[in-house]
């Protein structure tokens, strides 16, 4: 449980912040969890169970762009139809299902282990810097080999698992969800759109059972002084990340995530000499 109380500093125009932070930088490979770390930081907050919370409005904008083929993934597993001429291919649900189960695990057993210890802005520096590093070697990998998974529809079940295991390494604040199964995605042959769209999707389960799971254990603040800031960080977060990923989408249609590493360098080097000198 997070043991520090959310204070009578918390205002509606915070959360509404926190859910803009939240909200802008969730699908991209920048990492809001360190975002918000240092967001806090800068407000003069203490963390607080809307940190985890308002994620249920950026997460819930996938929901809502991506219902029709989360639909039809349905559709197909109540009503199979395989022929010759079109095979069965692996369902999207139950891909999202296998590709979740490797961080749903680790984040149960050591959840409570990293934020007490992890949940700093030091360390955010570092891991957005090597984050920046790793992506911008990871864009030279791929200018020398095609795209093998082009849509994703060839991904099998066992590829979905291992792009689950790359997911495991945002339980480390600062490295970025959808940066580690973007990466992990890409390294395993996908194309940049359809990488970034999976890695949406496989936030699902995770970060609907990670709010489902904070809010419960910290329900006495939630449905108590945290419930207006709540609601408020949560609506915003919603608008902002629907307005997010649509274009960043269509940003990956033509371009690199060079612009995001070296946006992480930065962030990073600013962190390091910001901490340095206890400017945050």
């Amino acid at each position: 449980m997070i043991p520090q109380e959310p204070g009578p500093s918390l205002t509606l125009l915070d959360a509404a912040w926190l859910g803009l932070v939240e909200g802008l930088t969730e699908f991209l490979p920048v990492s809001s969890t360190g975002h918000l770390i240092v967001a806090n930081r800068l407000l003069g907050l203490a963390e607080s169970p809307l940190t985890i919370g308002i994620q249920l409005g950026a997460i819930t904008a996938i929901l809502v762009l991506y219902w029709e083929r989360l639909w039809q993934a349905v559709l197909a597993i109540v009503s199979p139809v395989t022929t010759a001429a079109a095979p069965r291919e692996s369902n999207l649900l139950l891909q999202i299902v296998v590709a979740a189960m490797p961080a749903a695990v680790l984040g149960l057993l050591f959840d409570d282990w990293i934020e007490s210890r992890l949940f700093s802005a030091e360390f955010v520096a570092v891991t957005m810097t090597l984050g920046g590093v790793l992506l911008l070697w990871l864009e030279r990998v791929l200018r020398r080999r095609p795209a093998l998974h082009g849509d994703g529809r060839a991904m099998s079940y066992r590829m979905a698992f291992w792009i689950g295991c790359f997911q495991c390494l945002a339980l480390l604040p600062g490295t970025s969800r959808s940066g580690a199964t973007i990466a992990g995605a890409l390294i395993l042959g996908m194309s940049r759109t359809a990488a970034a769209e999976f890695s949406f999707l496989i936030g699902l389960p995770i970060l609907y059972g990670a709010c489902a799971v904070k809010l419960l254990k910290n329900w006495d603040q939630v449905s108590g002084p945290l419930l207006y800031p709540m609601v408020i960080g949560t609506l915003v977060a919603f608008v902002s990340a629907l307005a997010v990923v649509k274009q960043f989408v269509a940003f990956l249609r033509g371009h690199t995530f060079v612009p995001f590493a070296i946006y992480r360098l930065m962030a990073g080097c600013l962190l390091i000499v910001g901490c340095w000198w206890s400017w945050i």
